[in-house]
């Protein structure tokens, strides 16, 4: 058996079980049988195209996933700070996930930031100070030690309240390109 495919097994039961999946569960899912899905994860069925689509899909991720390389030899991130406007950031997250998280501090800001809308889903903790968020026509204060999620198709911006504050947030690959532009 060739890397690849022990990777591609390992991961397939991976995902079954960290999504508390048993073999009938999956099979249900992916239209395949429990017996099928057994023999492949241990090795006595060979991959093919057939039965990984219809996995993937299950398991809620893509055949490009299941097959990528293992080439994580660094997984030790080390964010470098940049600083514009009041606010610094670090990113901490690699460049070609899904999401996106960084951390970022922000000064108080003496106008009102413009809000934007884009496609997506923000969310961020408060690690010091205040935030106060604007969505639409409302304001929300968000303390140290709370989080925010919301949709980001509403008209929102933030800013810092009283002094600095420090936030980590996490958004989709849009919402990362929208926020690294601010």
């Amino acid at each position: 058996m060739s890397e690849i495919e022990q990777t591609v097994r390992t991961r397939l039961r991976g995902l079954r079980t960290a999504q508390s999946l048993s073999l009938d569960n999956l099979a249900a899912r992916s239209h395949l049988s429990p017996s099928t899905i057994s023999r492949i994860e241990t090795g006595k069925r060979a991959i093919s195209l057939d039965v990984l689509l219809p996995l993937a899909r299950a398991l809620r991720t893509d055949v490009e996933m299941l097959l990528a390389e293992d080439i994580d030899e660094d997984v030790v991130i080390r964010p470098a700070p940049t600083h514009e406007d009041g606010r610094t950031t670090w990113m901490l997250t690699k460049a070609t996930g899904a999401t996106a998280a960084m951390k970022v501090r922000l000064e108080p800001a003496t106008t009102r930031p413009q809000q934007r809308v884009h496609p997506g889903h923000d969310w961020f903790f408060v690690l010091e100070g205040r935030i106060q968020l604007f969505l639409g026509e409302r304001t929300v204060i968000v303390e140290t030690g709370e989080a925010a999620e919301f949709e980001t198709m509403t008209p929102h911006s933030f800013a810092a309240v009283g002094g600095p504050a420090e936030v980590i947030m996490i958004f989709d690959q849009g919402g990362h390109r929208v926020h690294r532009d601010d």
